[in-house]
């Protein structure tokens, strides 16, 4: 059935659909809803808590409208009676003669506190007589909400009791799992939370296993690498000219590393830890050990930040070995970018770090044979897979995550890797001492930063975005400058933000950690990649913006040299707070977050390819999870039978339209 026989769909919203890329009924019956409300479940204003979405039900107490830096700026103070709370919204001038004195609205949206006032940005409204459970899809410009929501239960009229069941009924049966269609209809018009939940579970369980199929089925394909000459004698030059000894854990994850790449099947491995746990000199270890065997060896970075660190380091640590070191990035241009293709064509370059511009049109390898990238979660694997392919035969592959995963969320998202921890940290490291601090002592917060200033140490001080947009995000964090300098006007403060180009945002970082700057005010474009021992101070503000595995990362900035640090968190005490201020360990906290807000927030950017939201979800229910588990295993137990096969088929179909290219079996 095609999308302009549903009815409502004129020119104008025909035009739209195709831009979103729906052109049959049936494709808004894939296209899921993103989130829920529950327009029951209410809470008093009195209960509002930062950082948790909610529903309520206030009055209209006043409003104004306003222009700021070209924007539009609407304010309304609500109440109930048990307290009230101010909304804002952005550049939606209509809503000032939407709120009207008096007028009552069911309001839904993030409560977060700013400098001591709790307020709602940009909340939904409805009206008070609206009750039970609605989807919310991902907009379509030019089809208002309501009228999608219609066209997709049109599309089910037409289409959905023609819906086939990938599973067989033996495997639901097994795990006590809905119906296909019933699922369907159950995340499109859900009746109650219980019905919602168990029609996730099965699409969810439908996703994740056809991905584990497909990772099996790759981890099973026969080798066409090469078999290098890998082993700590091969090394030793590089492990002798190290100025300190390696933990335990780099060593058993580095002799697991080289026993990979010394057979023909092309490593395959995750290398995760905690902050400071020396994953990258393992790495570099990998890339001299490509050296030695004369094959090139590439590391890609997500940010010139952290590619022109690891480009530093290795300069450092490896051409004095005689290894020969390019980088390729967006801010390298003219001589230099094209005396780096050449010499990585030649072969006469041994390692290239970079960011993506590794994996550009025009970048041609002699032989490369080792391939590392770095906080692979921003990447996704299709530009994995396309660094992969710039070499003749298929590279052996590291993987290395900065950001502590747990074991669920990992099989989800690395199910096609062996997976390493390292889980010790160098000796000597003082653990960070974490407080969160309500708004009422920030004077006091301000006077110990001074003080660690007059003590010759440096501090970071984190804004968060606003409205993801770099203009508000810079605005805050100028405001933070202003107030900081106004407490404290003998101390030196420097502002970074996204807005400014790369040679700004590097003069400031490498005047930072020159010391040419006390206060380093900044956006989360330091929460990788920034090495100042001297900094011993990290301040995050609005910290309940923040997930915890991202306030870890940026605690993560300090406690790097010999004196006690600090991170100071502000914020009112929450339990998600009292988690991150009682312990250092990255897993607990990536556990915490994970049952806490999701695994698409954790990780802070949606996955590309075939990991999507829903099946994100599933790595927060270990239950399922080794349900999927066993149903894998009786899947490739029995490759001959008949349903199994059609699974198997069905699995690399499915895939093959999210990017993923599966060996056939």
């Amino acid at each position: 059935m095609h999308i302009e026989e549903l009815k409502g769909v004129g020119k104008v919203r025909l035009e739209a659909l195709r831009r979103a890329g729906l052109t049959e009924a049936e494709q808004l019956l894939w296209r899921f809803p993103r989130d829920y409300i529950d327009y029951d479940e209410r809470t008093k204003v009195r209960d509002l808590h930062s950082g948790k979405r909610a529903v309520f039900a206030a009055r209209i107490k006043r409003s104004s409208t306003t222009r700021v830096h070209g924007m539009t700026l609407t304010n309304a103070t609500v109440f109930d009676e048990t307290g009230e709370v101010q909304c804002i919204w952005f550049n939606q001038p209509y809503r000032g003669h939407m709120l009207e004195i008096g007028a009552v609205f069911l309001f839904v949206g993030m409560p977060a506190r700013s400098r001591g006032k709790l307020c709602v940005q940009c909340p939904q409204t409805a009206p008070l007589a609206t009750h039970g459970i609605r989807p919310v899809y991902a907009p379509v410009r030019d089809v208002p909400p309501a009228v999608y929501e219609k066209l997709v239960r049109q599309a089910w009229e037409g289409a959905g009791a023609a819906m086939s069941d990938p599973l067989p009924q033996a495997l639901r049966a097994r795990f006590a799992l809905p119906g296909y269609a019933q699922a369907v209809y159950g995340v499109h018009f859900p009746q109650d939370r219980a019905a919602l939940a168990a029609s996730l579970r099965r699409l969810s369980f439908d996703d994740l296993l056809l991905l584990r199929i497909c990772m099996a089925s790759l981890r099973r394909r026969t080798g066409t690498g090469q078999a290098l000459k890998a082993n700590l004698t091969v090394i030793q030059p590089f492990l002798d000219a190290l100025p300190y000894e390696l933990t335990g854990a780099q060593q058993r994850v580095l002799r697991q590393a080289l026993s990979d790449m010394e057979s023909e099947r092309p490593m395959a491995r995750l290398v995760e830890g905690d902050v400071g746990c020396g994953k990258t000199v393992i790495a570099f270890a990998l890339l001299y050990c490509a050296f030695e065997n004369g094959v090139q060896s590439a590391m890609m970075a997500p940010t010139e930040v952290l590619a022109q660190q690891h480009y530093s380091e290795a300069c450092r640590l490896l051409e004095p070995l005689g290894v020969r070191v390019v980088r390729l990035m967006g801010s390298v241009k003219g001589k230099e970018r094209r005396e780096a293709l050449r010499l990585l064509e030649s072969g006469e370059a041994d390692v290239a770090i970079g960011t993506h511009a590794l994996i550009s049109e025009g970048v041609e390898y002699r032989n490369l044979g080792v391939i590392i990238t770095d906080e692979q979660h921003r990447f996704g694997v299709r530009q994995r897979t396309a660094l992969e392919h710039k070499g003749r035969l298929d590279p052996h592959v590291l993987v290395m995550s900065a950001t502590p995963i747990p074991r669920t969320m990992a099989l989800v998202l690395y199910g096609d890797l062996d997976i390493s921890v390292v889980d010790e940290l160098p000796p000597g490291r003082k653990p960070v001492r974490t407080r969160v601090v309500p708004e009422g002592k920030r004077k006091d917060m301000y006077s110990f930063i001074a003080q660690a200033v007059a003590q010759g140490r440096q501090a970071y001080v984190v804004c968060p975005l606003v409205e993801e947009s770099e203009a508000m995000d810079a605005a805050s964090a100028s405001q933070t400058v202003q107030d900081m300098r106004a407490a404290m006007p003998d101390v030196r403060i420097e502002l970074l933000h996204g807005r400014m180009k790369s040679e700004e945002k590097d003069r400031i970082l490498n005047g930072f950690a020159q010391h040419d700057c006390d206060i380093l005010v900044s956006t989360t474009v330091i929460e990788v990649g920034v090495n100042v021992p001297n900094a011993t101070v990290m301040v995050v503000e609005d910290a309940e913006r923040f997930g915890l595995a991202q306030l870890h990362q940026l605690r993560g900035r300090v406690g790097r040299g010999q004196e006690q640090s600090w991170c100071f968190l502000m914020a009112d005490p929450s339990e998600r707070m009292r988690t991150l201020a009682g312990t250092n360990d990255g897993f607990v906290i990536a556990q915490k977050d994970l049952e806490m807000r999701g695994p698409g927030e954790m990780m802070g950017t949606r996955q590309s390819g075939m990991v999507n939201e829903r099946l994100m979800a599933l790595a927060g229910d270990p239950v399922l999870m080794e349900q999927v588990g066993q149903a894998v295993e009786d899947v490739f137990a029995r490759p001959d039978d008949v349903e199994n096969q059609a699974m198997m088929r069905y699995a690399r179909e499915q895939m093959a339209l999210r990017g993923l290219q599966v060996a056939r079996n």
